[in-house]
């Protein structure tokens, strides 16, 4: 039996935008580009991920960057916890969602966690997972000169993509950024999570043996 991870790890690999929300409403939605690539599985000897979040219209200047482990949650089979790492020169893997050869210029050796800033996801029922920053507001995060703890929601199908990140003040708890209206909703646009079946089913097959 396949490990639950590998059912996961397909749904969350794609490309997604966000183009009906920002078509519908210009005014409060930019639009916006998710990537979630999966990684050479020999960077984590495990399953993961590089991920990137950028405007449309400047898919070469992602404003968000990320490398993340994916491991399964040690209590339970339909939870999975996706570990965060930042990483030295991320304009050198700018771009990487769409053109994988720059993942070759990622130094491992430079990776490092970004504490308190997992998401942990579960399955909620058939093809529905839903996500959120682990608990205890320790990831920080500097905005605007504050110090601010993350609050991240999301939920995520093979189709859909639909989070809201949101920045509060660790001492009044009281919100200093993220949308004001609402959830962004993104369609998955690409599938890539074939690379997964091709690159990783026989790793996660021989650990189980």
């Amino acid at each position: 039996m396949i490990d639950p991870i590998f059912d996961f790890a397909q749904s969350i690999a794609g490309i997604y935008d966000n183009f009906e929300q920002s078509q519908n409403n210009p005014r409060d939605f930019a639009r916006i580009n998710i990537i979630f690539r999966p990684l050479p599985w020999d960077i984590f000897n495990g399953p993961g991920f590089y991920s990137e979040q950028h405007y449309d219209y400047s898919p070469w200047s992602p404003y968000r960057q990320g490398i993340h482990k994916l491991t399964n949650h040690p209590l339970s089979s339909d939870k999975f916890i996706m570990e965060n790492f930042g990483f030295a020169n991320p304009n050198r893997l700018a771009g990487a969602g769409r053109n994988p050869e720059l993942i070759d210029s990622l130094n491992t050796n430079s990776l490092e966690p970004r504490c308190g800033c997992s998401m942990h996801f579960k399955l909620e029922r058939n093809g529905l997972y839903i996500g959120s920053v682990e608990p205890g507001k320790k990831c920080i995060i500097p905005r605007d000169g504050h110090l601010t703890y993350l609050v991240s929601e999301v939920e995520v199908t093979h189709d859909s993509w639909i989070s809201r990140d949101r920045g509060y003040d660790p001492k009044t708890n009281k919100q200093l950024w993220g949308s004001e209206h609402g959830r962004l909703i993104f369609k998955k646009t690409e599938n890539i999570g074939q690379i997964i079946a091709y690159e990783w089913l026989n790793k996660i097959t021989d650990n189980e043996r």
